[in-house]
């Protein structure tokens, strides 16, 4: 996973005064944990902007103006509730032997047969939760919907890895393709691929399967 570097100052003092004039010079206050004790530091605003407004997701290289070096994640993050400015951010520092927990986003490759007969594909969820190094972690994971039909789903346990540990039970549904309110029924295109995969299998797959 790619990671950005950030550059900031230690904090002398915590008050809400000392804050408010941090806010006010376009710095934001932010905390550290997950070493021996917790560093009050802060950055300028635009520091975190590739960081925050983005879809992307990224490690953070965090160096203070003291000499402090960390490795860390975005923990928490603070909006105003009006200006949607943010106000604090905390984050969690990590060794390279430590396994982090993190939302990484899902990007969608191919083609479903189902959308090509006229259905439409649906997404549940944009984002996964995975465990893993970080040195390990993708910067999005690949979901290949081209096999999809009308009427089948891609569970998570088709994006497993051997670099990760996906934090959804197995019958979490990613994507699926659904029936166009354009066409009342599959294709004839479409009922003959099932019978022919039907053949082919011999039998229904997972994603046939009822949920309850």
């Amino acid at each position: 996973m790619k990671s950005i570097k950030i550059e900031g100052s230690k904090r002398e003092s915590v008050g809400k005064k000392s804050t408010k004039a941090l806010r006010n010079a376009g710095e934001i206050p932010c905390v550290l944990y997950g070493g021996n004790q917790a560093v009050h530091f802060h950055a300028p605003a635009p520091a975190f902007k590739n960081l925050v407004y983005t879809a992307d997701v990224h490690t953070v290289k965090l160096e203070l103006n003291d000499g402090t070096k960390a490795n860390a994640v975005l923990q928490d993050i603070q909006f105003h509730p009006v200006t949607d400015e943010i106000l604090h951010m905390d984050f969690y520092e990590f060794g390279d032997d430590q396994e982090i927990t993190m939302e990484i986003p899902v990007h969608a490759e191919g083609i479903p047969k189902g959308v090509k007969n006229g259905g439409v594909l649906r997404f549940n969820m944009r984002r996964m939760m995975v465990r893993g190094l970080a040195s390990n972690l993708p910067d999005y994971i690949v979901a290949d919907v081209t096999p999809l039909k009308i009427g089948k789903k891609l569970y998570v346990t088709a994006v497993a890895s051997d670099d990760y540990k996906i934090m959804h039970p197995d019958n979490t549904v990613i994507c699926m393709v659904k029936t166009s309110r354009n066409i009342s029924a599959v294709t004839d295109e479409d009922d003959d691929e099932d019978s022919e995969d039907g053949a082919a299998e011999g039998g229904e797959d997972k994603e046939g399967q009822s949920e309850s």
